[in-house]
């Protein structure tokens, strides 16, 4: 650890350092640090531990990064970082740290939530909604909206609500795309998919992995209607729509 510190300081370092990572500043350094989390999820997705560890070591170097600048402004260094997230995880897991032993794992999460939301408000942010980044992909966000709406009591008592609620928008999305109305449509897809972000949570599924494994699905199965295609005939435009659905699920089929 020691060693990638003064690596950051060489590279940073106003005379003899790079001069790309000299003018770099933390909003510049933002997309990279996305970047490498979602790398690093990409690898835990193939299972390919090699390419984990090659990728935490990218992500670390972010975190390495963003306190280097940040000590350079006299706000906080690494260590501060690190004593940080030890006394945030000894607090948050009295379970574990504490006296609150034999806690039932399915109320972990929301134990969590709870500390999380006094933390926000001894901070000054007593909303219940506060505190969420900004930037967090969309499905993940409506998630974590739902969540802590449900932590006040503001949620429905089983599936069949939200279930429901979705059958709802997707009625009023039809009513919209009739009248042509492309603002309405906007906006009751976005009811949907936050409803349907809803039923997800009631299921105890995560919206964002179930879209990444139905891309990677759609992904394999055109790839092998492409190679029908190419079998056939190699002219996409010789196959009207009901072959081409015929080939989608022999596809299916096939996966």
């Amino acid at each position: 650890m020691d060693k990638l510190l003064d690596i950051m300081v060489r590279l940073r370092h106003p005379e003899s350092g790079c001069p790309w990572d000299r003018a770099q500043t933390f909003k510049t350094i933002a997309p990279y640090t996305i970047e490498e989390a979602y790398e690093v999820a990409d690898a835990i997705d193939r299972e390919n531990l090699i390419d984990l560890k090659d990728e935490l070591g990218d992500l670390l170097l972010q975190v390495v990064y963003h306190a280097r600048m940040a000590e350079e402004a006299n706000a906080f260094d690494f260590s501060a970082v690190v004593e940080t997230i030890c006394d945030k995880m000894t607090r948050r897991h009295p379970h574990v740290f504490g006296n609150d032993t034999g806690l039932d794992p399915d109320l972990q999460t929301e134990a969590w939530e709870v500390l999380k939301r006094s933390e926000r408000i001894e901070n000054g942010d007593s909303g219940v909604l506060g505190g969420i980044p900004k930037m967090l992909p969309a499905l993940t966000k409506a998630a974590k909206l739902g969540r802590r709406a449900a932590l006040v009591g503001f949620d429905w008592p089983g599936l069949a609500g939200p279930r429901a609620k979705l059958d709802e928008e997707l009625t009023e999305l039809d009513e919209a795309i009739s009248r042509g109305d492309r603002k309405a449509v906007s906006a009751e897809m976005g009811d949907a998919l936050f409803s349907l972000v809803n039923v997800c949570r009631h299921l105890k599924l995560d919206p964002e992995t179930c879209l990444r494994d139905a891309n990677v699905r759609f992904i394999e199965r055109f790839n092998r209607v492409e190679e029908k295609v190419g079998k056939a005939d190699g002219d996409w435009q010789a196959f009207d729509s009901d072959r081409l659905e015929s080939f989608w699920q022999e596809a299916k089929a096939e996966t």
